[in-house]
């Protein structure tokens, strides 16, 4: 999923909503497969460029998921952008957060790593 596809799904191509609706309903079956195959979950975390970047997204994927404990707070999701926090409503069951990646730091401890065991 690119911004590409979700500025044009904004206006108005219907294969990139589909495509949107596609990843959402995909993200929604993974949750509730995971939900059910380890009895709950503490928590969901969104990440990378979407889950960072896409207040819509995450509450399109988490909408209706209050049978699961899983509950957004709409104020908080929609004011964060890229930075670390907890998205979850108060009443909410499992946490909902949000957490920036940063893969050049893992490149760079992975690459450390490997040079420090050769």
């Amino acid at each position: 999923m690119t911004s590409d596809i979700q500025d044009a799904a904004s206006k108005g191509n219907a294969k990139a909503k589909l495509a949107i609706d596609v990843f959402v309903s995909e993200a929604r079956r993974w949750i509730g497969g995971y939900f059910f195959q380890l009895n709950g979950a503490d928590a969901i975390v969104f990440t990378a460029g979407i889950g960072e970047n896409r207040a819509e997204l995450r509450a399109a994927i988490c909408a209706d998921l209050d049978q699961l404990g899983i509950a957004l707070d709409t104020e908080k999701n929609n004011s964060i952008r890229a930075t670390e926090a907890v998205i979850s409503a108060a009443n909410s069951r499992v946490k909902v957060m949000v957490i920036p990646t940063n893969e050049e730091l893992v490149v760079a401890r992975e690459t450390k790593r490997f040079l420090e065991r050769n």
